[in-house]
């Protein structure tokens, strides 16, 4: 029975030294670990905290064109952000760039657009951790309603976002 006090208070410990590392810091980018389902908050190269993520429907591989339900991978930045009545607040990611335009131009196909980080839905049938449970955008990176209002909160316009496979 100790061990697990133990381990509750160096859950809660490590959990307030994050938020309150967070708090301080000046994020200055993004990193999404595809296969990790994992976004990074990143400080001059130091991971500051890290959420669990909800990819595309078909996460393996890069975003090739309109309606593949991918999540792009590559360099982008987060240049927008909105209230959303579907996903509550969202940030636009700058997909396409200029490799993905290229390989889309190659191949004949529209790129697609509108990634964002967004919130999950608000859904009577569906309760929050149903979606944080599985891969269920459109190619979008989704996050628990909470974890995106701390994003919305840190992380600024302009910053750079790493989608990693």
């Amino acid at each position: 029975m100790r061990w697990l006090f133990v381990l509750l208070c160096l859950t809660l410990s490590t959990s307030l030294q994050a938020n309150a590392e967070l708090k301080h810091a000046r994020i200055d980018k993004v990193l999404v670990l595809k296969s990790e389902r994992q976004l990074q908050l990143i400080e001059r190269g130091r991971v500051i905290k890290q959420y669990r993520v909800s990819l595309g429907k078909q996460p393996v591989g890069r975003k090739l064109r309109e309606g593949d339900l991918r999540t792009p991978e590559g360099f982008y930045w987060i240049d927008w952000r909105r209230h959303s009545e579907k996903y509550n607040l969202s940030m636009h990611i700058s997909y396409p760039n200029a490799a993905d335009l290229a390989r889309a131009k190659a191949a004949g196909v529209k790129p697609g657009g509108m990634i964002m980080l967004h919130g999950t839905p608000l859904d009577e049938e569906y309760p929050e951790w149903f979606f944080h449970t599985l891969d269920w955008t459109e190619g979008c990176i989704a996050l628990k309603n909470d974890d995106m209002r701390e994003l919305w909160k840190y992380v600024r316009d302009g910053t750079l976002i790493e989608i990693r496979p």
